[in-house]
């Protein structure tokens, strides 16, 4: 324990982890103390008395818009390009699926156990201490990377404005605005990304209006486009099978972050009732915003369009989209928005980046000193360490930034996939024990795919992390795309074999598996409906 944290041996956790209420700080002494027993390992003992300060407003919102980023609003001009509209949309839908079932083994542990490290935890608890030691560091070193390219699309999105502004300049102040941000005070940050989030909800709604109508005739040219950009030479599948298999990658970047919503049931209100409410707007938000915008994208935007993907440059189809309707202004507008969203990804990706290297550091799996706290309780040393990483950005100017931008999305991308692989077999861990332990009922919101839900999420997902990579070999062999596909592989592994023998972690048993600690039980329990009308409403509950 280090020298500001001898006072109270239960070290305030809440305020990493539930940034947005400080109010309470005083009163709340909260957080998992960290009992060495047997072998010096850290075992997390009482806990959940994390303030639930978060709105569901909030929390809705920010699940909903938060993870919306440069994935959706960059990374489908880049797939458009090298796959065409075709396997756009069915990398989209595929990676939606394997996403709305991980998502449903997730809620059905974050309800049971509403703990704020969320999965990576629960790797460790379920799974493999050693497990969890190198999921949560693949996870944070995600976000950094995040934070990375989400300050290098910044320079890309300028580009649409003017040329003469050097990129790097802009990298730089973003940079710097976004550490302030993050160390100086955090009560600003649910507010701020409830509103950024709405925003770009907004605009998504209007997109689609404007994508249909432009389809319909109501563009520069006024003519009808229906399927034309499908029957383009080349279209609808170009590139082939590679051109198909990269799409994968970019579609799980653009998909990312949606686990991350889970972190955030730490610090609901009763995340028992509101957990499945958030799995369901993930149904929801990955048809209506991500299906029908590639949909209608990939409809709109001929896949030869200049300025898609080049090595510096990447306009957005959204940006097109709306100079279509004719109007500069639109596509100003657009891109604005663009901006905004792409620096509150970034704010949410350091943030997140700086509460995991808190835990590590909490947990024992990372020197103690990044466990520091200033004097607003914020972890300064994770924050600055954590943009450090994020300090890539600025290798742009020399590769270009189109370029840089691809090998950090493809190494996020990888990343994502592997924390929903570790969410699978964490899920099938998980549900087999409640089994053996004859508590399968304690249940308070059941994945229904199980068991096939989370087999199909490990299966598919270690078929795109091995497949996508397949256009770094053909036509020739490109080393630094290879690098990018597959670098996240043997590292993980390493550190999860590390730790192992390190430490001498094993694998945990079933029958020994803790499913007491940390269970969340709500106060008081609203009586249910019974009969027709209550069978009709929890159907309609589930959609809604």
């Amino acid at each position: 324990m280090n020298e500001n944290d001898h006072h109270h041996h239960h070290h305030v956790v809440h305020n990493v982890d539930s940034p947005l209420d400080e109010k309470h700080i005083g009163d709340v002494e909260s957080g998992r103390s960290l009992d060495f027993q047997q072998g010096g390992r850290p075992r997390p003992v009482q806990s959940d008395l994390l303030n639930r300060s978060l709105s569901a407003r909030q929390v809705q919102m920010i699940a909903i818009g938060g993870t919306i980023g440069t994935g959706l609003f960059l990374g489908t001009g880049k797939s458009l390009a090298t796959g065409g509209p075709a396997s756009v949309l069915i990398a989209y839908l595929i990676v939606g699926a394997i996403v709305f079932m991980t998502m449903l083994s997730l809620g059905e542990m974050a309800a049971f156990i509403p703990v704020a490290g969320s999965f990576c935890t629960f790797a460790g608890r379920f799974v493999d201490d050693a497990f969890g030691f190198a999921l949560t560091w693949n996870y944070w070193f995600n976000d950094a990377v995040s934070t990375a390219s989400d300050l290098v699309a910044l320079q890309l999105i300028l580009q649409y404005w003017t040329d003469n502004f050097p990129g790097w300049a802009l990298s730089l102040i973003f940079w710097v605005v976004l550490i302030a941000a993050n160390i100086i005070t955090v009560r600003a940050y649910g507010e701020l990304e409830y509103w950024l989030s709405l925003l770009k909800v907004i605009t998504i709604i209007i997109f689609i209006i404007i994508g249909i109508v432009v389809n319909c005739g109501g563009n520069t040219s006024h003519h009808y486009i229906g399927g034309e950009n499908w029957r383009l030479p080349g279209a609808p599948f170009v590139g082939g099978i590679g051109g198909f298999a990269s799409v994968f990658v970019t579609a799980s970047f653009a998909y990312g972050g949606t686990e991350s919503i889970a972190i955030t049931a730490g610090e609901t209100k009763d995340p028992t009732r509101n957990m499945p409410k958030v799995v369901k707007n993930v149904f929801w938000r990955i048809l209506l915003f991500y299906i029908l915008s590639v949909l209608l994208i990939g409809l709109n935007v001929p896949y030869t369009y200049p300025g898609l993907n080049t090595k510096t440059t990447r306009t957005s189809p959204f940006t097109i989209v709306f100079q279509m309707v004719g109007s500069h202004v639109a596509g100003s507008f657009i891109n604005a928005v663009i901006m905004t969203s792409v620096l509150s990804a970034g704010n949410h990706a350091l943030f997140a980046g700086t509460r995991l290297m808190y835990t590590l550091a909490k947990e024992g799996h990372a020197p103690a000193v990044f466990g520091k706290l200033n004097r607003n309780r914020v972890p300064w040393v994770a924050v600055l360490f954590t943009s450090l990483i994020a300090g890539l950005c600025f290798g742009a100017s020399f590769i270009g930034a189109g370029q840089l931008w691809s090998w950090l999305q493809n190494i996020v991308g990888v990343s994502n996939q592997l924390s929903w692989i570790a969410i699978g077999i964490t899920s099938i861990r998980f549900r087999k024990a409640l089994a053996l332990q004859g508590k399968t009922h304690l249940l308070p919101f059941k994945n229904w795919t199980y068991p096939v839900g989370p087999y199909l999420c490990v299966i598919l997902n270690s078929f795109l992390v091995l497949v996508q990579g397949w256009s770094c070999f053909s036509p020739k062999f490109n080393g630094v795309d290879f690098v990018s596909y597959y670098i996240e592989l043997p590292i993980m592994l390493v550190m999860y074999v590390a730790w192992k023998l390190i430490k001498r972690t094993k694998i945990v048993k079933l029958a020994e598996m803790d499913l007491e600690t940390d269970v969340y039980t709500a106060d008081e329990k609203k009586p249910k409906q019974k009969g027709a009308v209550g069978r009709l409403r929890s159907i309609a509950a589930w959609f809604i």
